[in-house]
C-alpha cells in the first residue's frame, strides 16, 4: 500500500520529489485543475512537461489515453520519469493508468483535488478507464508512488461536486463505522468536517485494500451501493437528460441496495428508514421512469464482482458492516428501483 500524506501541497510534494531522482516529470491536468490547481502546484515544481485534457467522465477512455502516451513519447519519457495527476477521480484513474501501462509501468503520484478522489478514488490502486460505455471496464491495479491530499482544494470545489463526493463518505461509514455513521447523519452537508471525514475514510478504505489489494474478497465491501448505481451511472450517460455525477448515481444505488438488504432480512427497517431519509434530504431524487428499468438491469450484468451473469452484490448486514458476494436476482432489482420511484412520489 503507498503512502497516504494529508497536508498542503507546498509541503508534501517538494519532500517526495527530493527522495526521488525522476529522469523527467509530466504533469496531467484537466481543464477545471488546470485553472484552479495547476498554478499553486507549478510554484513549486522543477522543469516538467504538461498534458492537458478536457473535463469530464465522458474523456475518461482510450483514446484520451493515446494522447497522454503519445505526449509522453514526444517528451521522451524513460521508465525513470515520474507523472503527477492532478484532478478528481478522472484523472485518477486515467493517468494512473497511462502511467502503469506507458513502457510497461513508470511511477506516478496521485494528487487528488475533489473530495470524491480523496476519500475514494485516489486510495487503493485501481485504475482504469471506461470502454463502449462501460465504466472501469479496462484497467489494472497499482499502488500509486504516493498519494498526496491537500484539503485546501476542496474550497474550488462547487456545492454539486462536494455533494458528489460525500456519497462516498456515507458509503465508509455505513459498511465500516456505525458510530460515525450515527454522526455524520445528524448533520447538513454544510455542517460536515471535511477534513476529519478525508481522514477518516482514508484509513476506513486503507484498512481494507491492505487485508485485500486486489478485490478477491473484502475489498468488494467498497462497492456497496455501485451495482445499481454505476448501472444508473452509465445508462445516464447515454440520455439526453441531465447528466448524473457518480456521486449522486451511488447514493440512489444506496438506497436501492439498503432495500435488497432489508428485503433479504439483512438489515432492520430502521435503519432502511434512516439511510433512504438521510440520503434524499442531502442529494434530492434521480427521476426513472418505467422505461428506463429493464436498460438499468441490463447494465448489471457487466459489473465487475459477477460470476458468470450471476449479479453479485456487496450488502450491509447492519449499521458499520456488509457482506459480500450475495446472489441478487433481478426480480429483486427490479422491486428495488421500483421501490426507489415509489419514494418520489
Amino acid at each position: 500500500m503507498s503512502t497516504v500524506t494529508i497536508a498542503p501541497l507546498a509541503e508534501s510534494l517538494p519532500a517526495f520529489l527530493e527522495s526521488y531522482d525522476f529522469s523527467a516529470i509530466a504533469v496531467i491536468a484537466d481543464n477545471h485543475t488546470f485553472r484552479f490547481c495547476y498554478p499553486e502546484l507549478k510554484a513549486f515544481l522543477p522543469k516538467h512537461t504538461l498534458v492537458r485534457i478536457k473535463s469530464g467522465e465522458e474523456q475518461k477512455h482510450i483514446a484520451t489515453c493515446e494522447m497522454i502516451w503519445d505526449a509522453l513519447t514526444r517528451a521522451n519519457f524513460d521508465r525513470h520519469a515520474l507523472v503527477l495527476n492532478l484532478g478528481g477521480g478522472v484523472i485518477g484513474d486515467m493517468g494512473g493508468f497511462c502511467a502503469a501501462t506507458y513502457k510497461r509501468g513508470i511511477a506516478f503520484a496521485q494528487l487528488p483535488t475533489t473530495l470524491l478522489s480523496q476519500v475514494d478514488a485516489s486510495v487503493g490502486g485501481k485504475l482504469g478507464i471506461d470502454f463502449r460505455g462501460f465504466k472501469n471496464h479496462i484497467g489494472v491495479f497499482q499502488q500509486p508512488n504516493t498519494v498526496l491530499i491537500d484539503p485546501t482544494f476542496l474550497s474550488t470545489l462547487p456545492e454539486r461536486e462536494l455533494r458528489s463526493g460525500f456519497a462516498e463518505v456515507i458509503k465508509h461509514c455505513l459498511i465500516a463505522d456505525a458510530a460515525m455513521w450515527d454522526e455524520i447523519r445528524r448533520r447538513d452537508l454544510d455542517e460536515q468536517d471535511w477534513a476529519a471525514l478525508v481522514a477518516h475514510s482514508v484509513a476506513v478504505k486503507r484498512r481494507v485494500v491492505e487485508q485485500d489489494p486486489t478485490e478477491k474478497g473484502l475489498r468488494k465491501i467498497l462497492n456497496f451501493g455501485h451495482t445499481l448505481g454505476h448501472a444508473v451511472e452509465t445508462y445516464f450517460l447515454t440520455q439526453p437528460r441531465k447528466r448524473l455525477l457518480h456521486g449522486e448515481a451511488i447514493a440512489m444505488g444506496m438506497i436501492a441496495e439498503a432495500y435488497i438488504a432489508y428485503q433479504k432480512k439483512m438489515i432492520d427497517e430502521s435503519l432502511l428508514t434512516q439511510i433512504e431519509e438521510y440520503i434524499f434530504a442531502v442529494y434530492g431524487n434521480v427521476r426513472l421512469s418505467d422505461e428506463d428499468t429493464e436498460p438499468i438491469l441490463a447494465l448489471t450484468l457487466q459489473d465487475k464482482k459477477n460470476r458468470g451473469r450471476e449479479v453479485r452484490m456487496s450488502l450491509l448486514d447492519g449499521a458499520g458492516s456488509c457482506a459480500f458476494d450475495i446472489l441478487v436476482s433481478n426480480t429483486e432489482m427490479r422491486k428495488a428501483i421500483e421501490f426507489y420511484r415509489g419514494l418520489n412520489k
